[in-house]
């Protein structure tokens, strides 16, 4: 399992005991708890947007320090959640599925996961440049690529969609690397790969940053026309979005691609009253999280939908919305 690394800017500092959870009980406004917030790499959209969460917990809840965690992203995130070293973490719909069900990456291992609110969309992208002559999946076939970080949900959405667009990750490609998206976007600088796969909202800072690498032509690969595929291996979390041209410096067409719902997720036994504390808080401060990272205007009342959720709600949460004027259907 990939580990959390600390990031003590936030918050007063996290102890993790011997992997033990740290959630100590809501009763005493004076007890010290701590939160774990599990987001992902610093390339994406989770990690700054858990690390102004955090500041909004700390500061909101007497007696709380929370702390985000830079982790590989949403399989770890949720692998976390289920060995109660994390809190609260942010995930795609497709693993949050996998973690209840202890399919996939989770090998059997269910994880009571809840949703407690449903943020935006994630989006695949496909990301090569103009050297590479690569302007299909099919065109992907004997080059060199990247599918993500370990136990990321980038891997994870990666692998399928390969195997949805005809390829075989085993045969296909002349090397697979597993990459963080920054380490990919200085991969393809370097000439080591030809192209990487990255999940996230848009625009994320590690295509923004090879787009507008000097004497570099970004191409965001199409590949909507996978979803019947994939959609009728892995059922209907996936669905088809449009990146819109100029999202990235450089990228002049659109980009026909395949998205995914993200969450945010606590365990099934987390307390009522600090699901309840989390939601208002958050709700209350979302148009300045919206101005950390542009993804967080999507998160509203109309998101907040059983179907995208994928998981079960945790009943806080659920009454939560429901009092907000959600209709959840």
């Amino acid at each position: 399992m990939n580990q959390i690394t600390r990031r003590g800017a936030l918050g007063t500092g996290l102890g993790l005991v011997a992997g033990q959870a740290v959630l100590a009980p809501l009763a005493s406004a004076q007890t010290s708890q701590q939160i774990a917030i599990a987001t992902g790499t610093t390339g994406g959209v989770y990690y700054p947007l858990g690390g102004a969460l955090a500041n909004y917990l700390t500061r909101g809840i007497p007696g709380v320090s929370a702390t985000a965690e830079v982790t590989a992203g949403s399989t770890a995130n949720f692998q976390l959640l289920g060995a109660s070293r994390a809190q609260l973490v942010f995930g795609q719909v497709d693993a949050a599925v996998d973690s209840i069900r202890g399919a996939g990456p989770f090998r059997g291992r269910v994880v009571p996961t809840r949703a407690i609110a449903v943020l935006y969309t994630n989006r695949m992208q496909v990301v090569t440049t103009a050297d590479r002559h690569i302007r299909s999946m099919a065109d992907l076939k004997g080059k060199r690529i990247s599918t993500g970080a370990p136990a990321s949900a980038t891997e994870l959405f990666a692998r399928r969609l390969i195997a949805a667009a005809g390829l075989d990750i085993a045969k296909d490609f002349r090397g697979v690397e597993r990459l963080s998206p920054a380490e990919s976007t200085n991969a393809i600088r370097d000439g080591k790969i030809d192209a990487y796969f990255f999940v996230s909202g848009i625009p994320t800072s590690a295509i923004t940053d090879l787009g507008a690498t000097p004497g570099t032509t970004l191409v965001m690969v199409d590949h909507a026309d996978a979803l019947a595929n994939i959609v009728r291996e892995h059922g209907p979390v996936y669905f088809a979005e449009t990146i819109p041209a100029n999202t990235y410096p450089g990228q002049t067409a659109p980009n026909h691609q395949l998205s995914v719902a993200n969450i945010l997720g606590m365990r099934e036994d987390a307390a009522p009253q600090l699901v309840g504390q989390i939601l208002e808080i958050l709700w209350t401060n979302r148009e300045d999280w919206a101005r950390v990272h542009s993804a967080a205007r999507d998160f509203n009342l109309d998101q907040q939908k059983t179907a995208a959720a994928g998981v079960p709600w945790h009943p806080a949460a659920e009454a939560f919305w429901k009092a907000k004027g959600a209709t959840l259907a």
